[in-house]
C-alpha cells in the first residue's frame, strides 16, 4: 500500500450518544488512544468513545483537525484563544474527553485555561466558580490554613 493510500484511509468513530464521525489518519493519530487502536488493527470497524459525548467530540475533532493542518503558530494561538471560550460545563467536559483519547496538546490547553480561571482567587471564590460545597468545619480549615501559611500570603 502506498503512503497516500495510507494517508486517505479513514477512521469512523462513535459517542457515548450514537454519532459516528470519520476522520483522517492524520487527526485520529493525534489522540494517543486512536493511534494505539489503529497501530493494534482495532480501528477496522467503528470504535466507540463511550466516555465522550457527540457535541464534545465534535469540537475535539475540530481542535484535532485544525492543528492537523496549520503550520503557522500565530494562527494556532489565535485558534486556541477563540476554541477556548466556552462555557465552564464545556470546558470541564473538553478536559475529561481529552485526558481519556490522550490528546496532550488539548489537555494541557484545557488545564491552562481552568487554572486561569482559578489564578489569584481565594478557596472561598473558586468553590462558588466550581460549585463545590465546603465539607470542612471551621475548626478543619482553620488547621489546614495554619499548616498552608505560605498559599494564603
Amino acid at each position: 500500500m502506498s503512503s497516500e493510500a495510507a494517508e486517505e484511509k479513514k477512521v469512523t468513530v462513535r459517542s457515548s450518544d450514537g454519532e459516528v464521525f470519520e476522520l483522517s489518519q492524520a487527526v485520529a493519530q493525534q489522540s494517543e488512544t486512536l493511534k494505539h487502536l489503529i497501530e493494534d488493527d482495532c480501528a477496522e470497524d467503528c470504535i466507540p468513545l463511550p466516555n465522550v459525548t457527540g457535541e464534545i467530540l465534535e469540537m475535539v475533532l475540530e481542535y484535532c483537525e485544525k492543528h492537523a493542518v496549520v503550520s503557522s503558530v500565530e494562527e494556532l494561538i489565535a485558534f486556541d484563544v477563540e476554541f477556548m471560550k466556552v462555557d465552564q460545563a464545556t470546558l470541564c467536559n473538553l478536559t475529561l474527553a481529552a485526558n481519556y483519547l490522550h490528546i496532550p496538546d488539548l489537555l494541557n490547553l484545557t488545564c491552562q485555561t481552568l487554572a486561569d480561571m482559578m489564578k489569584d482567587k481565594s478557596p472561598e471564590e473558586i468553590r462558588k466558580i466550581f460549585n463545590i460545597k465546603n465539607d470542612f468545619t471551621p475548626e478543619e480549615e482553620e488547621v489546614i490554613r495554619r499548616k498552608n501559611q505560605w498559599a494564603f500570603e
